[in-house]
């Protein structure tokens, strides 16, 4: 089926059993509590593995000029040791710009360039980890280095746009934004900054490959399968049939696992090579540099309005930097073409390239550093309007997109901010800053709106159903811990009219029929409905072969009733079992209507007048995002992504050594991410939605909006607490000690 039109009332909206909204456990949870959910380097398949290591650069731009493995090649269990000189033949890297840069080749120890610290130079593989790694340390590596350039700032004036993409261009203007700006009434010209950032998942990158007949099979951390198995295909320059990508279950993703990178690759290599599989995993400090990063950005925000608070003018500039051989870039400008109202808008984004390691999605890209920027601006056009900060969003509310011009499917914000307002206690708020003591300590709160962008991609599926009356789901769809086994289920059981235990929910493998995989919160609305099309196509097949009208057909407690017959699902679908597919595509409703979600968040902090340093009291975000699946796994994943937020706001920066070229904190005892004692409060509501523009299950994208705004809400709350606006981030206590000092003076 095709989004072409608004979504009719079907089973889901019916909801007989109850099962969608209901909060029920995740199915996979048991076997993961008792170790039984296997993950990629957990794997045991194909006979008894090897083990590889791979030896990273340590300069960050240069040559290698010469490089000794003698020793290695002696070591103990030692089966082979490749560097540049002996490594397979593989594809070109890239190219550059590939519809699906996932999918593009990623050859391994191709030459003796480095582009960036990290980067594999030589890869060993033993009969065990530990000789692996020994033997590793035994290459000895000369590099001729040269300079790079590696900090954002000093290299704005070189950059450039970036080229548009099929379906959003990089820069918008509407209206005359100059001129509007420039003859305000009131002004907000202001620059902030966003550092690079990590995406710390728990699971590191590794791989187990292994060759059966002529077909490599891969079990890794992949986001996205179908690309996966290209990028695997053109690299090693082998049919795309001859490779399977198989991630039943991936400790976090967030972005960083939407590539596959060179720990497949080699692995897959020696594992032809050598006749056996092989089993290849990232340290936690390689992880830093071998794999992708959020770019920093500079962004420029200036807010013209009328002295009563409407806004005339909305301009938005945001700087990002690049690898030196791409060309991603972090769209931090984007939301702020559809959240608030201004007959003249302006955003643009540009380009920088550095000798960094690639940089690419990473928790909600875009909105989640744009939004930090954003969101501080329109809290610091409010003070000087002397307007609350909730009501200054509220009139300016748009009627329809205004640069799309279309109308949104639905939105909520407004709502959102009024509920949390009264959930939050926001009347409570001082809106002088430095006003609430509590001994040595000052409080304050701060409000964020929230806006993520919808998405529905193309998704297909096969269920069947067996003489038992259990159902088999098979979909190359991964589950990145978001709980997409949990959804999906609840989908096929309401759907079919039974038990969630005979719904069988196979995932993550690319034999299966293709999807989008899990990313940009669009994975449960487009694996969904994908799902729900294949289980009207059965049920229409059950129907007809019961003699009951499709229309008419009741299913429930596993049997389909209607038109005074009656018959059991098992019976139905006799001893050879009853087949059906579906497929999901976007259509005509994705251009119709502008489709986000929508939230608000809240903060409330304290800041030591002494030593600057900020404690988070509570949090509370309030999202609409069409119709909740299963409110345990949603609110599961808002406060994650809220705990992004706070992390991002307060503490995480990967900070770059602008000598030498890398990430200077590179493991989780130096890059701090929010834990526990960081987060004391926290909670997650989600308003009445049902869209039914987006897709028929009707609902949107749930796991990236948290983050969107989050941090914004507590820069805000810090500002009010203390009287220190601090627009370079993370908030760390030296910005706060030097703006009290300023404020002081």
């Amino acid at each position: 089926m095709e989004m072409n039109n608004p979504a009719p009332r079907n089973a889901i909206d019916d909801n007989r059993h109850g099962l969608i909204g209901k909060p029920i456990d995740r199915v996979d949870g048991i076997l993961k509590v008792m170790g039984q959910a296997p993950y990629a380097y957990e794997v045991v398949e194909g006979g008894a593995p090897a083990y590889g290591f791979i030896v990273t650069a340590t300069i960050a731009k240069g040559m290698v000029s010469g490089i000794d493995t003698a020793a290695a090649e002696r070591a103990p269990g030692v089966l082979l040791v490749w560097t540049h000189q002996n490594a397979p033949q593989q594809g070109a890297w890239g190219p550059v710009d590939a519809k699906d840069r996932y999918a593009r080749s990623s050859p391994q120890l191709r030459g003796n360039r480095v582009d960036y610290y990290g980067q594999a130079v030589a890869y060993v593989v033993a009969e065990s980890f530990e000789q692996a790694r020994a033997a590793a340390y035994l290459v000895q590596v000369r590099y001729a280095a040269e300079a790079g350039e590696f900090e954002l700032a000093p290299v704005l004036g070189k950059a450039q746009k970036p080229p548009d993409e099929p379906d959003q261009k990089t820069d918008s203007l509407v209206g005359d934004f100059a001129s509007a700006f420039e003859t305000a009434a009131v002004k907000i010209d202001a620059n902030y900054t966003t550092p690079c950032h990590i995406h710390a998942q728990m699971e590191p990158h590794a791989t187990m490959a292994y060759w059966k007949d002529g077909r490599v099979v891969v079990h890794c951390a992949s986001q996205l399968l179908e690309s996966a198995q290209q990028a695997v295909a053109n690299t090693l320059q082998i049919a795309p049939d001859k490779v399977r990508i198989v991630s039943r279950y991936i400790g976090g993703g967030f972005g960083g696992k939407l590539p596959i990178y060179g720990d497949v690759m080699l692995s897959a290599m020696a594992a032809r090579q050598l006749n056996r599989p092989v089993k290849t995993a990232l340290t936690r400090q390689q992880m830093f540099h071998f794999t992708t990063h959020r770019s920093d950005t500079v962004q420029r925000l200036r807010l013209g309005a009328t002295a009563d608070g409407k806004l005339t003018a909305i301009g938005h500039e945001t700087w990002a930097h690049t690898a030196r051989f791409d060309n991603f870039m972090e769209n931090a400008s984007l939301q702020t073409r559809t959240l608030y109202a201004a007959p003249n808008r302006m955003t643009t984004h540009r380009l920088a390239k550095l000798d960094l390691p690639i940089a690419d999605s990473t928790r909600a890209p875009g909105e989640a550093v744009g939004m930090l920027a954003l969101e501080q601006a329109v809290d610091e056009l409010a003070e000087k309007l002397k307007l609350d900060p909730i009501e200054l969003r509220i009139r300016n509310e748009p009627a329809q997109d205004p640069e799309l011009k279309v109308p949104y499917s639905t939105r909520q914000l407004v709502a959102c901010l009024r509920e949390g307002a009264q959930r939050f206690g926001w009347a409570q708020r001082n809106a002088r800053p430095a006003s609430v003591p509590d001994g040595r300590w000052w409080v304050g709160m701060g409000v964020s709106a929230a806006t993520r962008s919808n998405f529905l991609m193309a998704s297909k599926c096969h269920v069947a159903l067996d003489r038992d009356g259990t159902l088999t789901v098979k979909m190359a769809m991964t589950d990145i811990g978001t709980g997409s086994y949990t959804e999906l289920t609840q989908i096929a059981a309401e759907m079919m009219g039974l038990p969630v235990e005979r719904i069988r929910m196979q995932l993550g493998d690319s034999d299966f029929p293709e999807t989008p995989g899990s990313g940009g919160s669009w994975g449960a609305a487009s694996a969904g409905s994908g799902l729900y099309d294949a289980c009207v196509s059965l049920r229409e097949k059950l129907a007809r072969r019961a003699g009951i009208a499709p229309a008419e057909a009741v299913f429930e407690g596993a049997r389909i009733s209607g038109g005074g017959r009656s018959d059991s699902l098992g019976s139905l679908a006799g001893p050879l079992g009853m087949e059906a597919t579906g497929e999901i595509k976007p259509g005509a409703m994705k251009k119709k209507f502008s489709q986000q979600a929508y939230g608000a968040h809240f903060a409330e902090v304290a800041v030591h007048r002494d030593t600057g340093e900020i404690r988070l009291r509570r949090m509370l975000g309030v999202f609409a995002a069409g119709r909740i699946l299963n409110p345990k796994t949603a609110r599961s994943q808002a406060i994650g992504a809220m705990v992004w937020g706070a992390g991002n706001a307060l503490m995480e920066e990967a900070i770059v050594d602008p000598r030498y070229g890398f990430f200077a904190n590179q493991d989780l005892a130096n890059y701090h991410v929010a834990s526990h004692a960081d987060i004391p409060a926290i909670d997650a509501y989600f308003l009445p939605e049902v869209d039914d523009k987006t897709n028929p299950l009707k609902i949107k994208g749930v796991g990236e909006l948290g983050i969107c705004g989050a941090g914004a809400a507590v820069a805000n709350a810090v500002y009010n607490a203390c009287g220190v606006r601090i627009r370079e981030f993370p908030l760390a206590l030296d910005k706060v000690l030097k703006g009290l000092a300023t404020r002081t003076a």
